[in-house]
């Protein structure tokens, strides 16, 4: 008899199983009570199961965070090691390069860590569709969808990226801007580029503005550096423009340095928005807007998710996380 003979007599999953061979917490007594009176009954010898299982598997989740210097997703990996403390498992947090494939670094590390489950911060739907199909393990990819890919291994939880920059170039448009710049991400390989990016012109096209993305639209890498250079070459290229929207708050802060190193002010000669709700955002001065993401729901949310698959053998699921759309200081009405 093997544990997979216990969890199909038992009804209940494998990690289920596992846990009350291993004497671990966070199971019910009445799954308890019903494993071990199987045990008993068949004479399963525990000692050698809970040596085998360990040999076999490890209780890592891989976590690969692609970029090393995004701001959000260094709060969803802190959010994430505090949801597991105490839990049956132990993450393995691994950064690439923002435009590095994060799904064959993740082939590579799961046969180093042997973990159960992996989490993906950020990818290219690109990378998924030409390599997901050699990972067997449940996965969740976190801030952006995996919904069209069709994986029945690969869950996703994500922001409405085009709607919220929609919101977010919508307001300062309705705010009587006409002259937006963008500075954001690879559109061609950067699914949040691109979903955003779409959600800029989804708002301009809607109030009647045309969008001239040669000249306005400044591609920069997530940090607060590239989001300084874009702003200072649109303050060169463009002095006509009185807003930006910045697709990072870490791009976003860049650029405000830029308007004052400039000798420009916020919001008096440009307004400003940015992405992600970081706390930086509400001390900066003056305020900076910004699309609030929840970093807690979706930290949760992605380990509950990923556990689902894990331990009751769950499909995939495909999760909206909600936004606020954040009117502070740094856009004015002209």
């Amino acid at each position: 008899m093997t544990i997979k003979d216990l969890a199909a007599l038992s009804g209940y999953s494998l990690g289920t199983v596992s846990r009350v061979l291993n004497n671990q917490p966070h199971v019910s007594e009445k799954a308890r009570e019903q494993i071990m009176a199987i045990v008993k009954a068949h004479g399963f010898e525990l000692n050698m199961n809970a040596r085998s299982l360990k040999q076999a598997h490890s209780n890592n989740i891989l976590v690969v965070v692609r970029g090393t210097h995004n701001e959000l997703f260094a709060a969803l990996v802190e959010r994430l090691q505090t949801v597991a403390t105490g839990g049956e498992y132990q993450l393995v947090v691994d950064y690439i390069g923002e435009l590095d494939d994060e799904v064959r670094r993740a082939v590579k590390r799961v046969r180093e860590v042997k973990p159960q489950g992996i989490l993906f911060l950020g990818g290219s739907s690109q990378d998924f569709s030409e390599s997901f199909a050699g990972i067997d393990l449940p996965a969740v990819l976190v801030t952006n969808s995996a919904a069209e890919l069709q994986f029945k291994n690969l869950s996703s939880v994500t922001t409405d990226d085009t709607a919220a920059a929609a919101a977010a170039v919508g307001y300062l448009a309705d705010m009587g801007h006409k002259r937006i710049a963008v500075i954001g991400g690879e559109r061609e390989y950067s699914d949040t580029g691109r979903l955003r990016y779409a959600g800029v012109l989804r708002a301009l096209t809607q109030r009647g503005i045309v969008f001239d993305a040669d000249r306005y639209y400044k591609t920069a890498h997530y940090c607060f550096d590239e989001g300084y250079t874009a702003m200072a070459e649109l303050l060169r290229d463009v002095p006509e423009i009185t807003a930006v929207f910045a697709m990072a708050d870490v791009m976003a802060i860049g650029a405000a340095r830029a308007v004052r190193d400039a000798g420009k002010r916020i919001p008096e000669d440009i307004s400003l928005i940015g992405f992600d709700g970081l706390p930086i955002c509400r001390f900066y001065e003056p305020r900076l807007s910004t699309v609030t993401q929840q970093v807690a729901f979706m930290a949760e949310k992605s380990y509950a998710v990923l556990l689902d698959m894990i331990e009751n053998g769950a499909g995939a699921q495909h999760v909206l996380a909600p936004y606020t759309l954040e009117k502070t200081d740094s856009i004015r009405i002209i």
